[in-house]
Order: C-alpha cells, then structure tokens, then sequence
C-alpha cells in the first residue's frame, strides 16, 4: 500500500511540474508568438565610423530602450573577419535578434549560417547580403533610385555629356546599386568613364584616389561617388588641386554633404536617403517578427535628390 502510494505522490509532482514550466519559452531567436516580455537585440553595421551608421543604430536603439529592452552594438570597422566573429559573440549572448549590415555582402555567409543554426531572426538593413535566403526581413533605400536620380542631374547639367570618374566599392551591394542606377540614368548621353575605382565607401581612401585620377586625367566633368564619405574624398582631392570646374555627386543626403551642396561650390547634389526611417522601420519589423505578427519580407525607403535647389528645405544640420 505505502509502495502504491509513493508511486500516486511521484505520478502526481510530475503532472504539475509539466503543468507548472513544460510549457517551454520563446527562447533565443525564436520569433514565435511573443511569449518574452524582454528581448536582447544585437546590432551590427560595416563601420559605426560613419555618421549615417550612427544616426541609424542611434534610431533603432531609441525604439528598443523604448520598449524596455536591450541592444548590443558591436563595431567591426570593415573588417568581415571581425565582422564574423562578433556575431558569434552576440550569439553566445544569446541575442533574440539581430540587426545586420555586412561588410562584405558574400563574405558575410559564415555568420548568416551560424545565425540560421541559433535560430536568430536577421533583419538585414541598408545593404542586401548575397544568400538572401538566410534572411528574415530586410529595409534598405532604394538604392537604385538614390543613383539614377543623381545621373539624372548630371545629364542637365552637361547635355553634351564629357569624361567621368566612379568612386564605387564592389563588396556592398547598396553601392552596386547605386552605381548601376546612376549608369542607367547616363547611358546613351555621351558620357566616357576614364576611371572607376574601389573607394571602400570611405573619406580618406577616396582623397589619395582622387589625387591620383585628377594627376592622370585633365579633362574631368563629374565625379560619380557611391555615398558622400567618398564624395567628400574627392571634394577635398578636387579644391586642393584647383579643379573647382568638376562637378561631384554623392549619395547619402548626409548633413556634411548638404552643406558642401550650400556652399555653391563643386559638389551638386547628393541621392538622400533618410538613416532615421530605415533604423525605426528595422526596429518596428524586429518586434513584429519576435511577436509572431505579420510582416513585409521586403521594406524599400524612399529616396530623392537634393541638389542646390531644395537644399535649404532639407536644412544642413542633420538627417531627413
């Protein structure tokens, strides 16, 4: 009888364990239906030295303390390698989801499969990583746009068309982009591309590039830059070697950018995007996915000119 007994006792705090906590959680990563009340978020951009990565965590990260929650910002500086290895760090940190712009859009494919293996949610921002399939959302500009209204501008400007330079950097897609709208928009108007170089997307890469370019060619009428870090390179390049009557564009929209645009001088226009909307987008669809709403796959941000004309109504002193 006591045998029988310990066995109904055993039966019975087994059923209420199950009861009480065999429900299991969300878990890390998990997305589904929001049972976590606190979520950890990891975010990673190719370099936080660049004022819109900035802006664009600063937006997300307002969104996420908002909420009560926590976000790991990790900065690998262009540096893919590094890149990988801080995203296994946020992994073993057990983030629910990550924020991520690669540095290198194929390069990047180790950390998308340890991230798939986490069962992490990526919402991949700005720069579209090459194995898509590994990713849960993106919001990025439209890239493409951002460099075909650029060219657009270029071709009133020098409806007889003339030698150009592209400052572009292959292993970020939001710059092939960039470059394959702008090319689009210039096809067939007489323009000659006498040079185009890998930049990196960076200020002081695009100034000894420039340097170079201006002393192997005379005769320049624009230079094309994939974001305004390299445009404000080769601004620099160009006034220091007096060659104001060459025209530069970049894309960005940055407050740096929109105030060289003020200023009159050879920097005409720039293909804006808005860092702000792409941080807040990316955080809204983060917690729609952890919460187990619904969702767009794909987000596109508008973008626009802005050249001499309706600077002033953007204002210098920050992000649209």
């Amino acid at each position: 009888m006591k045998k029988l007994l310990s066995l109904v006792c055993i039966v019975a705090l087994v059923v209420l364990s199950a009861a009480c906590g065999g429900g299991g959680s969300s878990g890390s990563g998990s997305g589904g239906g929001g049972s976590k009340d606190h979520f950890v978020f990891g975010y990673t951009s190719m370099t936080q030295n660049n004022p819109f990565f900035i802006v664009l965590e600063k937006a997300i990260r307002e969104k996420v303390e908002a909420n009560g929650d926590e976000m790991i910002t990790l900065n690998p500086a262009m540096d893919v390698a590094l890149q990988i290895n801080q995203i296994e760090d946020m992994i073993a940190q057990g983030i629910d989801a990550i924020f991520l712009n690669p540095v290198d859009w194929e390069g990047i494919r180790p950390a998308l499969q340890m991230l798939k293996e986490a069962g992490i949610p990526i919402i991949n921002y700005d720069t579209e990583v090459k194995d898509f399939e590994y990713v849960t959302a993106y919001v990025g500009s439209d890239n493409k746009n951002a460099g075909r209204v650029v060219g657009e501008d270029l071709v009133k400007r020098f409806p007889n068309g003339g030698n150009i330079v592209i400052l572009d950097s292959p292993t970020m897609n939001s710059i092939n982009d960039r470059v394959a709208g702008f090319l689009e928009a210039i096809e067939g108007k007489n323009f000659t591309i006498v040079a185009q170089q890998d930049a990196k997307g960076d200020l002081e890469t695009a100034l000894g590039i420039t340097e170079d370019i201006l002393q192997a060619h005379s005769d320049i009428t624009a230079i094309f830059a994939g974001n305004d870090p390299s445009a404000l390179g080769a601004l620099a390049a160009v006034k220091a070697a007096n060659r104001l009557e060459i025209a530069i564009y970049g894309v960005d929209g940055s407050p740096d950018a929109k105030a060289a645009i003020a200023e009159g001088g050879p920097f005409k226009g720039s293909g804006a995007q808005s860092p702000i909307s792409i941080g807040q987008i990316s955080a809204d669809i983060a917690y729609k996915i952890l919460r187990g709403e619904s969702y767009e796959k794909r987000t596109p941000v508008e973008t626009f000119l802005i050249n001499e004309d309706n600077v002033q109504e953007y204002g210098v002193d920050g992000w649209q």
